[in-house]
């Protein structure tokens, strides 16, 4: 028997939707347990800004193990029709497959007429999520290779008995998962699993790793959270769940750059088909990102890779919408810069301007959606641009991860500097090292003296590091010097090992940066409000053009993301196309030393009851120093206070954010 509840009645249709999906998996030989489905059911409503659209719960209790899944939709193709979960089969077995699904395939399209015309695949449906079943059911495994989109599903299937589970290439779309004494418990979200752990019996204690290298990095690295019971599928795996056992997790894709001597040089006469090659995948994937039943706006800062996707998209849309947010202090605003943008491609243009007392206002929701605590100030505008944007359109493009591909960070002009060093002797770098400690603070040429010391491996770990091991030794109580970033970027740089300096740069923020900073405010800032956003950089195809790119045409002495801004030329205004990147800039140095934002800070460190894990002490003498003006702390001060926020709604209650009840129309 198998027994649905949904919002309304359920039916065969398209699967285009971004959504909230959670399974419950048991190896319960009594079928469904009294009152399961209501916890299920109640765990997936704290997601459902997800998708308002359309809330269910579904079980299946034909034999042991029992399967519950609980999904959010917010549709985006086929509005009228599409529901999940979505049953697909053989003709021998139609209803072999349970689908729910978040995100969206793109080359859903291409994918049907491939298999309906090698494998004579049928469907009843004119959706992307069929696309996936029946990929899947010809091909296994392999079909998430064949996928060109976001996505995070479960497949549950009723032969077999196995509950099939995996996340895109990229992690665009997050999938987190635990496994207790009472089964395995996936979701979108973690809140999910943490309002299920007593059911599942999941260990929800503290892991103090990862509160180690939240501190260091901003973000907590894929595959922790910081609890030790709950984990997340990383990007570009898949996992396969049996009752009573633990997810079988394998590696799908690794993204490569190919090895190219330093400095390499470009054959002669090759640079313009380069180029052209750029443009051409990049119209492409915003053609196929375009794909919808829902207007399609963008967001648009002051920088090339946002406008070169809204220059792009408006090809598709002449009535695109595009929207930026800046703030009420000068100097941190990208305003002005995106209004011309906008102005100069045809586009109409939203600004949102947000002041420090809604900055403030706005914390305890945004950690209380982000799950994890994530010390990136630059999510706190994404948020409300996000918000504004909800009330024009339901999806919009934006354009992170042209960074790590083609090279966009300022940081990987670094081996250029540093190449000098490479001609020295191990013992004198070392020398050099150690000559440049004494050297105060800010002194010209210390930096340098430091970084040219030390390998790359040593030296890079991303883009963020907000505490030195002395800075961390006074603010954690329990740091522990063995638990560094090589933990995570140690196997990256193994699998990187004769690549160039650069390309090896990228591929530890591809696993870091990107997964850990970047996506993750992408998608539960854009979610929180009902709002899909798509990536048309982090694209298979444009990545496999960015992979091939040498050393010499992402980085040079005075430039960054050199190909793509001379491919970009014919299509990004003028005075964007070598400007420096700022993003969303927010002034959290200046406002941590007078009005809301201190005030509130002080009262967090006051009432934080997390003194087990930083040290109080030490945080209000960061304000008191920072406040004087006698230091800068404001990343560090940044850091440790989301933490703080973090740990009083997920762990001491103490905060508890008021919480919109997501009311959007059907279709925009």
């Amino acid at each position: 028997m198998c027994r649905v509840w949904v919002s309304t009645p359920p039916a065969i249709g398209h699967t285009g939707a971004v959504c909230g999906l959670l399974a419950y998996l048991t190896d319960s030989s009594a079928g469904v347990a009294d009152g399961l489905v209501d916890a299920v059911s109640g765990a997936s409503h704290l997601m459902r800004h997800r998708g308002p659209d359309e809330p269910g719960t579904w079980a299946d209790d034909a034999s042991s193990p029992t399967v519950v899944l609980g999904f959010n939709r917010l549709s985006i193709i086929d509005i009228a029709h599409s529901h999940q979960p979505l049953r697909w089969g053989p003709p021998e077995s139609p209803d072999r497959y349970v689908l729910v699904f978040n995100g969206e395939i793109y080359n859903y399209l291409e994918l049907r007429e491939e298999l309906t015309a090698t494998h004579g695949a049928a469907f009843a449906t004119d959706g992307d999520g069929e696309a996936i079943v029946a990929a899947f059911h010809h091909w296994g495994p392999a079909a998430l290779n064949r996928l060109r989109g976001m996505f995070a599903f479960t497949l549950w299937d009723t032969v077999e008995r196995e509950l099939f589970c995996a996340r895109d290439p990229f992690g665009i779309k997050p999938l987190y998962m635990a496994t207790g004494a009472g089964g395995t418990v996936l979701a979108s979200e973690k809140k999910c699993l943490l309002d299920l752990a007593p059911v599942a019996g999941i260990d929800l204690a503290i892991d103090e790793r990862a509160v180690q290298h939240y501190t260091v990095l901003q973000y907590v690295p894929e595959p922790e959270t910081l609890q030790r019971g709950v984990r997340r599928l990383e990007s570009g795996c898949y996992a396969r769940v049996r009752p009573g056992g633990q997810p079988e997790v394998t590696r799908y894709f690794t993204p490569r750059f190919d090895a190219v001597p330093f400095p390499a040089r470009s054959t002669p006469g090759g640079e313009q088909a380069r180029y052209d090659e750029i443009t051409a995948v990049l119209e492409d994937s915003v053609a196929k990102h375009m794909r919808a039943d829902v207007t399609v706006g963008a967001f648009l800062s002051g920088g090339i890779d946002s406008t070169a996707i809204a220059a792009l998209a408006i090809r598709h849309n002449p009535n695109l919408i595009t929207f930026t947010t800046g703030f009420e202090r000068e100097g941190f605003s990208e305003v002005d810069v995106a209004v011309a943008s906008a102005e100069a491609i045809g586009a109409r243009h939203v600004t949102k301007v947000v002041s420090q007392a809604e900055f403030v206002a706005a914390l305890p929701e945004i950690v209380w959606y982000l799950d994890e605590p994530v010390a990136d100030p630059a999510l706190v505008p994404l948020f409300f641009i996000a918000r504004e944007a909800r009330k024009h359109v339901k999806v919009v493009l934006s354009g992170e991860g042209a960074d790590e591909l083609f090279g966009g960070y300022t940081i990987y002009r670094e081996p250029l500097s540093l190449k000098p060093f490479d001609r020295l002797p191990r013992q004198v770098r070392r020398s050099l090292g150690r000559a440049s400690r004494p050297l105060p603070e800010g002194m010209r040429g210390k930096s340098l003296l430091h970084r040219g010391s030390l390998t790359l491996e040593e030296r890079y770990y991303g883009n963020a590091r907000s505490f030195s091991d002395d800075q961390l030794r006074s603010t954690l109580p329990n740091f522990r010097q063995e638990w560094t970033h090589t933990d995570v970027t140690g196997p990256l740089y193994a699998t990187s090992d004769g690549w160039d300096p650069v390309a090896r740069m990228q591929h530890v923020d591809l696993f870091t940066w990107l997964r850990g900073d970047i996506l993750v405010k992408a998608d539960k800032m854009t979610m929180a409000n009902s709002l899909e956003l798509r990536v048309p950089f982090l694209d298979p195809e444009v990545f496999a053009v960015a992979s091939r790119l040498p050393f010499e045409q992402k980085i040079t002495r005075t430039t960054t993301k050199y190909a793509l801004r001379r491919a970009l030329e014919p299509i990004v205004p003028a005075h964007v196309l070598n400007r420096p990147k700022l993003g969303f800039p927010v002034p959290i140095r200046h406002w941590l030393r007078a009005g809301e934002l201190l005030d509130w800070s002080y009262a967090t460190v006051a009432a934080s009851q997390a003194g087990g894990l930083v040290d109080l002490a030490a945080v209000r003498r960061m304000l008191d120093e920072h406040r004087s003006g006698t230091a800068d702390h404001s990343r560090r001060l940044w850091t440790v206070l989301i933490f703080m926020l973090w740990h009083q709604i997920f762990i001491e209650g103490s905060v508890v954010p008021e919480i919109r009840e997501p009311h959007y129309p059907v279709q925009l």
